[in-house]
């Protein structure tokens, strides 16, 4: 009967490896990575809804030139003026670009928005001039009186636009060519940039390029601008003593450039080095060694290939973080061979994956996708491990029969677990208030582009835009121009030191006074090419923009900042709304809503695997054990961040749902151990600790400290659930089971003996 089933056996084996093949191949083929910068940012939020309808009218975050010149004033003369026009040009031309702003097209706007106005306001005044001398002269006044009408006009007309073109237009013919025109237009009476123009000349120094790119850029057309600016900067040959090009697209291009690399690395690392623990553990014979590291390798493509079906973009993110799925999923074959009963582990299995996907309710979707991933890949780990248990059946090798002595005396037995005990309560009640970072700056650490990015922070002063957003009938209405310039006034006094002004209405138009009628706001505006005003007034003149440089390392200060200008700003006028908008907003927010979600984000991790485990296992008892370990262990963690002075990342922010995962399985393997006297199973749990901690310790060679922190930050998790679930078991009374089943499988599992009553 064998022999005939064999063949049989065999083809459906093969049919099966094609069909796996092919699902592989699909799902691979269909898969998308993403780095762009929604899936750091809350999913579905209003705040975020906010900046992104702005971005739409305004352009996204820029991509920032910085110019450095050889010697002040350089980049604005004659000779370096012009290339700079040149590549602001080129740049404006980019596909994906919305709009260019840069001192080189700005002073040509200007120019030629004021050749245009000279002409204009030159025949209007000669026009209305000849219209009073043909009206005298039609009321029968001589030639003397109609040109002492005429006068009298055109002395009128100098009187309502005379101070406006003397404030508002530079000495000189209005040309580049013209450095007198350049001098007046740019700089102040101290010699410094005029406040309207720092945000593209910040010093005289440096100038700036700023690239906006379209609004709802994918990963990849975001990568392919940044290289674009890149090459038309390198083409350009601008003569300056250096030119970096930073920004918050730049800084996510690099980070995806730097994770996309580091995957095979990750995942090398984690294969050698899960691997050799398999491989120097004796636990199987030789050949068979190998088999858990092949099933979740397996599992690993299976959950990326899932993603592709579902046609679910995952994160660059995501995908690094997998190979640490290598040492968490390894393990379950090691179970199968120790003759752990298949309800056991399979309870385990749904326990350590629920947990897992209580990611799914934190705010970030990179967060989410970890989640989601792990969750899927626990499963399928398992599922591959168990099938190629089937197929390849594993012995477990023969071990020694152990010995532990009985723990006399209750301070032998309770003294690690109360000692345990209170470093967990003191975690618990310290995690309301540690510190959480989820700034972009903190996720890019460890890039060469950050240091261009901090040389671009130090010049210009900043890096993010704080949008203080004016929402109106018109935005160009005597109330809205002066409240904007109230609210400036403002946020000024009270946070100079925190921001400074990039573009607003106030610097746009400081030649228009103190309560400028509706008429001069409009000659004003008219006055500066659309260019320049489409950066603060939408064009239906229903929203305005008050820009404020800030820095994004500090999310605790930009949320102080954030709260205190809701409070200070004025009222707006009736019938007008203000917002706080765009990306440091954003990313405050964000980490406000991590914050709010840490206690149920921690204790919700553990809860699901325990309920899990309370209905899949046979001995709820151990349940209670497990939920109670994954407890010690979380809180032992918080206790050692606090302790250490490491802050809360947002995927450490929920380190108990991270941490129930082993602390729980641990938990109940050890009680099972203890219960069959098996050895060999006692060592498997000792097996899958290393593993899991090696295959989170290999994230340590990542060039990224987010990645390197969070391998470091689980694998001395791991340790703690291993001292917790060991400390639960001893404690806590686990009977032995009346005999040891004999026979072969037995012997091989090997027994462990306990002398003494046990506990």
């Amino acid at each position: 009967m064998r022999a005939r089933l064999a063949p049989r056996r065999v083809w459906l084996s093969l049919l099966g490896g094609l069909v796996l093949a092919g699902f592989l191949a699909g799902g691979l083929a269909q898969l998308q990575v993403r780095t762009d910068l929604d899936s750091f940012l809350p999913n579905n939020d209003s705040v975020l809804r906010q900046t992104d309808e702005l971005a739409r009218s305004f352009g996204a975050d820029p991509i920032v030139v910085l110019v450095h010149g050889r010697k002040p004033d350089q980049q604005l003369d004659g000779q370096h003026l012009m290339p700079l026009v040149r590549l602001e040009g080129k740049l404006s031309k980019l596909p994906d670009s919305a709009v260019v702003y840069g001192p080189g097209t700005t002073l040509n706007q200007i120019a030629g928005q004021t050749q245009d106005l000279l002409a204009e306001l030159t025949g209007r005044r000669d026009g209305i001039r000849d219209q009073a001398i043909s009206a005298a002269k039609q009321r029968g006044l001589g030639e003397a009186g109609a040109k002492e009408a005429g006068e009298a006009a055109a002395a009128q007309f100098d009187a309502r636009y005379g101070k406006l073109l003397v404030q508002a237009l530079p000495s000189g013919l209005p040309t580049l060519h013209n450095a007198n025109f350049v001098k007046a237009a740019v700089y102040g009476a101290g010699g410094s940039p005029k406040p309207q123009w720092r945000f593209i000349i910040p010093n005289r120094d440096s100038v700036a390029v700023l690239v906006r790119p379209r609004q709802g850029l994918d990963e990849a057309a975001a990568h392919r601008l940044v290289a674009q600016v890149r090459q038309a900067v390198a083409d350009a040959k601008l003569d300056a003593a250096d030119v970096h090009v930073s920004g918050v697209p730049a800084l996510i291009s690099a980070l995806g450039d730097k994770v996309r690399s580091e995957i095979p690395l990750l995942g090398t690392a984690a294969i050698i080095a899960v691997g050799a623990c398999f491989l120097l553990i004796p636990w199987t014979r030789w050949r068979r060694r190998l088999l858990p590291v092949c099933s979740t390798v397996i599992a690993v493509g299976l959950t990326l290939a899932v993603f592709g079906w579902l046609d679910k973009p995952v994160s660059l993110g995501v995908a690094a973080f997998l190979p640490a799925l290598l040492g968490i999923g390894s393990y379950y074959p090691t179970y199968f061979a120790q003759r752990a009963g298949k309800r056991l582990v399979l309870a385990v299995v749904a326990g350590t994956s629920a947990s897992f996907a209580t990611l799914l309710f934190t705010p970030l979707p990179f967060v989410q996708d970890l989640g989601l991933s792990m969750a899927i890949g626990v499963l399928l780990a398992a599922l591959s491990g168990m099938v190629l248990y089937r197929l390849l059946p594993v012995e477990s090798a023969p071990v020694a029969e152990w010995r532990i002595e009985r723990q006399r005396g209750y301070l032998a037995r309770w003294g690690p677990l109360a000692l345990l005990g209170v470093a967990a309560v003191a975690g618990w009640a310290l995690l309301p208030g540690l510190g959480v970072e989820a700034s972009v700056d903190k996720l890019a650490a460890g890039l060469p582009e950050m240091n261009q990015a901090r040389s671009v922070e130090s010049t210009i002063g900043s890096s993010g835009e704080l949008d203080v957003v004016l929402r109106g009938p018109d935005v160009l209405s005597p109330e809205a121009v002066g409240w904007a310039q109230r609210a400036q006034d403002v946020a000024i006094a009270k946070h100079g030191d925190q921001l400074h002004t990039v573009v607003s209405p106030p610097t746009l138009l400081p030649f228009l006074g103190a309560n400028p009628s509706a008429e001069q706001i409009q000659a004003g505006v008219r006055l500066l090419p659309s260019y320049l005003t489409g950066s603060i007034f939408r064009s239906d003149n229903k929203v305005a923009l008050l820009s404020f440089g800030v820095k994004l390392d500090d999310l605790g200060t930009l949320q102080g900042l954030r709260d205190d200008l809701r409070a200070s700003l004025p009222p707006p006028p009736k019938g007008y709304h203000v917002q706080l908008s765009g990306l440091p907003m954003v990313a405050v927010h964000g980490n406000q809503l991590l914050s709010k979600e840490r206690v149920f984000g921690n204790i919700a991790g553990i809860l699901a695997a325990g309920a899990v485990l309370s209905i899949g296992l046979r001995r709820r008892a151990d349940a209670g054990r497990a939920v109670l370990a994954a407890a010690l262990a979380t809180g032992s963690g918080l206790f050692l961040l606090w302790l250490f002075g490491i802050p809360l990342s947002p995927i450490t922010v929920c380190l108990g749902s991270l941490t129930a995962t082993v602390g729980c399985e641990f938990t109940v393997l050890l009680a099972e151990a203890r219960r069959s006297r098996s050895a060999g199973l006692y060592r498997s749990v000792l097996l899958a600790a290393t593993s899991s901690a090696v295959g989170y310790a290999v994230l340590l060679v990542s060039g990224l400290a987010a990645i390197a922190q969070f391998g470091a930050l689980l694998a001395g998790s791991v340790v703690l659930a291993l001292i917790s679930a060991s400390c639960v078991v001893a404690a806590t009374r686990v009977r032995p089971n009346p005999r040891i089943p004999g026979g072969k499988a037995g012997n091989e599992t090997g027994r462990l003996a306990v002398v003494g009553a046990q506990s």
